[in-house]
């Protein structure tokens, strides 16, 4: 995959996004959540800022998805037995996207409070 052009190298990673999308109900479930927070920050109508921190945990939510998709398919091809050690790795990568939603957790609540006043019409 040396040497290939960006458009490409685009395509790959659009191939990767749907695969995931197709076999991955968690990977679908968390693109639902940023299409929805996409429709908050509409709604909302925040600073920039808030809109910079928003893409960055759900690019964040969503590349550590892809991430954890991936070493998940990859070890049960090759390990598809139960292994002690398979389980560890996957528990892992399972923890790392648990770290970064609760991040995102925490950055839909700051936003929240942020912005209370206004929604409660203050």
């Amino acid at each position: 995959m040396k040497n290939r052009s960006l458009i490409e190298r685009t395509g790959f990673a659009f191939a990767g996004w749907c695969a995931a999308f197709k076999r991955e109900r968690s990977f679908r479930a968390h693109t639902l959540i940023v299409a929805l927070a996409i429709v908050i920050l509409l709604l909302l109508r925040p600073e920039p800022i808030w809109w910079a921190i928003v893409a960055l945990i759900c690019a964040l939510v969503v590349a550590i998805e892809l991430v954890n998709s991936a070493i998940e398919a990859l070890a049960d091809l090759l390990h598809p037995d139960l292994h002690p050690e398979i389980k560890a790795v996957k528990d892992m990568v399972a923890g790392a996207v648990l770290a970064v939603s609760v991040g995102a957790i925490v950055v839909a609540a700051a936003l929240v409070v942020d912005h209370w006043p206004r929604l409660m019409g203050h």
